[in-house]
């Protein structure tokens, strides 16, 4: 049992049946919270969600109607993360417009569609005086830049944007809204690389240095929205130390 206590709170997390988004599941359930797993694979959101007495449900962020019929089963959530993303780097010259639609209708349209389908829960909510959060995992890619990863850093500086342009609008209201920036982190992320020299650079990074853990992220998650309603940890930026 971790020390956060978010007995009363209600989670939807995207991208839940791997990497960070299952680790903050799992780490949110185990703080008490009600967890709602979203994610396209079905048969591990539900062997996740058995284990941690939350909820599966199957459904593809970059599919609007699929969007809004499990926001229509889930009802109303007062935390929602954003974890779902897709990783394709490749030169641009390449052209691969099949890897940047993926990653723009995931890493950003589609949490777009998580926070139009999920924000009036979080504002009812707030307006009742308990905590809101809205929490996007953005990626030091949105402000540091890597060859071969540009499409890939823009969706995420775009995210970073959102995420701060979002603070103007529902701070008022006591929404919170927090973007966490990972580094170098282990996850399924760069097993979707299908260029064989970029992929194993990235195995070399990793060689190179700890990386964080996806349970290491999803710590920092359980300790934003578990901090005052007032208090609103805007932006995390998180680091294997080396890298910092």
């Amino acid at each position: 049992m971790n020390s956060y206590d978010l007995h009363d709170r209600t989670a939807v997390i995207t991208g839940a049946a791997s990497g960070m988004g299952a680790a903050t599941a799992e780490l949110l359930a185990d703080a008490g919270a009600r967890v709602f797993l979203l994610s396209r694979r079905r048969d591990r959101i539900e062997e996740l969600a058995a284990k941690i007495k939350g909820t599966a449900v199957p459904v593809d962020v970059t599919d609007p109607a699929a969007v809004a019929a499990a926001a229509a089963r889930i009802g109303e959530v007062d935390l929602v993360v954003n974890a779902a993303g897709v990783m394709l780097p490749n030169p641009i010259a390449d052209g691969r417009e099949d890897e940047w639609t993926r990653m723009i209708d995931t890493n950003l349209t589609g949490a777009l569609r998580i926070i139009r389908a999920f924000l009036p829960g979080l504002r009812a909510a707030a307006a009742a005086g308990r905590p809101a959060d809205l929490v996007n995992i953005s990626s030091i890619g949105a402000h540091v830049t890597f060859p071969t990863y540009a499409v890939y850093s823009a969706t995420k500086a775009a995210l970073t944007q959102l995420s701060a342009s979002l603070r103007t609008e529902l701070g008022a209201e006591m929404v919170r809204v927090t973007n966490v920036e990972p580094g170098l982190t282990d996850t399924e992320l760069g097993d979707h690389i299908d260029n064989a020299e970029l992929s194993g650079q990235l195995s070399g990074m990793f060689e190179a240095m700890p990386a964080l853990r996806a349970e290491d992220v999803a710590d920092l998650i359980g300790y934003v929205v578990s901090r005052p309603r007032h208090v609103n940890l805007r932006q995390v930026i998180a680091l294997p130390t080396p890298q910092a």
